[in-house]
């Protein structure tokens, strides 16, 4: 059987979880980072430059010591199919603005007939390859979908969006939501934070997970006080740049 999605668990019993991005595109720094005590960590596709295999070799070096979160530049059903064969359990899909989208989503992390995921669980890292006897059956369930709202068309469809079988979790994206609001690099700016707020107050009364990234500490723990469920602190890149920074500085 497929091992159970300790994550998907969390969120689903409401237990903050905190993470971390990764953007450094390396499997040795993810190893790294996986033994800092985070929940989660994202192993990012979309501004990061991450291929199918940099991101196996980071989801084998994270292993069980941090939950791996995948995000792929974009929500195509084939690039879908093979991360969750190469063993990825949870998806972060950016860019989803309708419910259409977020269907399509959810079609896509799942095994026929409710879904329209390629079969080839024999050939999968995810199976074990083979040897997770009656992998399939609990395949579906082992999956955590988490979908990125970060516009205003995005924000307009949230409603329905939040209504749909299969969607655990929304995340909203709050730099490209400023930008689309018109307010490019301005994520503190009071009618962003109003948006965010507001989504977040929708997405945790449908029952659903919202999540967010901010590495500002105060803005996490309202976020956090909001109900947010998967909020990010930070990046790798951002902690290492911080940090240099400092000790160039004291010299």
């Amino acid at each position: 059987m497929m091992a159970e999605n300790t994550f998907k668990t969390a969120l689903r019993a409401g237990r903050p979880q905190i993470g971390l991005w990764l953007g450094l595109a390396d499997p040795y720094a993810a190893g790294l980072v996986a033994g800092a005590g985070f929940d989660w960590l994202v192993i990012d596709g979309e501004h990061a430059p991450n291929d199918l295999r940099s991101t196996l070799g980071a989801l084998t070096a994270i292993g069980t010591r941090a939950h791996a979160v995948v995000r792929p530049p974009i929500g195509e059903v084939w690039l879908v199919k093979q991360l969750l064969d190469i063993g990825a359990t949870t998806l972060l899909i950016p860019m989803i603005d309708s419910a259409e989208a977020a269907r399509t989503m959810v079609a896509a992390v799942r095994y026929p007939p409710n879904g329209r995921r390629g079969v080839g669980a024999s050939l999968a890292r995810a199976s074990d390859f083979g040897r997770a006897k009656g992998y399939m059956a609990g395949a579906d369930e082992g999956v955590c979908l988490l979908l990125q709202v970060e516009s205003r068309a995005g924000l307009a469809a949230l409603p329905e969006i939040l209504t749909i079988e299969g969607v655990d979790g929304v995340f909203i994206g709050p730099a490209d939501l400023a930008a689309d609001m018109g307010y490019p690099g301005q994520l503190t700016a009071p009618p962003v934070q109003e948006a965010i707020a507001g989504a977040i107050s929708a997405i945790v009364a449908s029952g659903k997970a919202a999540g967010i990234l901010t590495g500002d500490r105060a803005l996490a723990k309202d976020y956090l006080a909001m109900g947010a469920t998967f909020v990010a602190v930070g990046s790798d890149i951002g902690v290492l740049t911080a940090a240099l920074a400092e000790l160039r500085g004291a010299f």
